[in-house]
């Protein structure tokens, strides 16, 4: 009996253009970085119909980048593919970065519940010579009926709570920013060192105003919490930042806000909720992941590879 290996990857081609020239769903990848930074879309391509894609930042120190100063990057299958055609697309970016002469390259592969080929692609990425960098474990609420059965149940209770609190609750698009700086105070003041890069985040409300939330709540005529909300996708809520002022005694600050976050995640008919990682430096944050656990109902770890080429 003879076998005939049949070739997986004839007709595949690797397509590299400029980012902004692809529309994505995916409200980061396509956005600008410094004047520096060459931000490029790897495609793999098959009789002209895009099967797969990944978002490089090529830095002028020779560095590719999949994605800097984003909540992942992410490496998106956009068909159902051969896992050996996958790997026919890595191995084709690394050749391309190496005729560039790219030093290093970084990948975040994002967690499962954006992309489903999140397990085979990490099995690839290790396979392929990338070390695992970092790791960072993802809470979740998923399933649009269950986001609407779970905020239908609990309104009447924290509804009850916000009006015996006296607490007032502003949800609406962002006109101004000060609230940056109240995030940022807030956090400093709980020992707690948070990222604001505020001209990147002023430049993407500009650009995509619909897909920013800000999540205020006040006492007494003072703002005592804030929660921004970032729709990624058009059917996600990723709950990017978020501080409670330190000196307020109000009682259940912090559940108020994920319960508007849910309220907001049912009005926008989102299937899934990223409430993100719980670090503490080189450690887990356990108070947060067990605070975050009551409002989750799944985990996904988003992990980050790198490669010498």
């Amino acid at each position: 009996m003879t076998t005939t290996k049949k070739e997986i990857n004839k007709g595949y081609e690797l397509l590299v253009e400029p980012s902004r020239v692809f529309p994505k769903d995916y409200l980061i990848s396509n956005f600008p970085l410094d004047s520096s930074t060459e931000l490029m879309d790897f495609f793999l391509l098959k009789k002209n119909r895009k099967k797969a894609f990944i978002t490089f930042a090529i830095s002028s120190q020779k560095q590719a980048v999949s994605l800097p100063n984003a909540p992942f990057g992410g490496f998106f299958i956009l068909e159902k593919i051969h896992s050996e055609s996958i790997e026919w697309f890595i191995s084709r970016i690394l050749s391309y970065l190496n005729e560039r002469g790219i030093s290093s390259v970084e990948i975040i592969n994002a967690p499962k519940p954006y992309e489903e080929n999140h397990d085979l692609i990490n099995y690839l990425l290790f396979k392929n010579g990338f070390r695992q960098e970092n790791i960072l474990s993802h809470q979740f609420f998923l399933g649009k009926k269950k986001i609407k059965k779970w905020f239908s149940q609990e309104q009447a209770r924290f509804e009850r709570k916000i009006n015996e609190s006296g607490i007032s609750v502003s949800c609406a698009s962002i006109n101004n920013f000060s609230f940056l700086k109240s995030i940022k105070e807030w956090n400093r003041d709980r020992g707690f060192v948070v990222k604001v890069e505020e001209n990147r985040i002023i430049q993407q409300v500009a650009e995509f105003p619909e897909r920013y939330f800000l999540i205020s709540l006040s006492h007494q005529n003072q703002i005592i919490a804030h929660c921004l909300a970032v729709k990624l996708f058009p059917d996600t809520i990723y709950y990017f930042l978020s501080a409670i002022d330190p000196k307020t005694a109000v009682k259940n600050v912090g559940e108020i806000l994920l319960y508007q976050l849910f309220k907001l995640a049912a009005e926008q008919k989102v299937k899934l909720i990223d409430l993100g990682s719980s670090d503490l430096g080189e450690k887990a944050n356990h108070p947060l992941l067990f605070f975050k656990s009551r409002f989750s109902n799944d985990y996904s770890n988003k992990i980050t590879w790198t490669k010498m080429i």
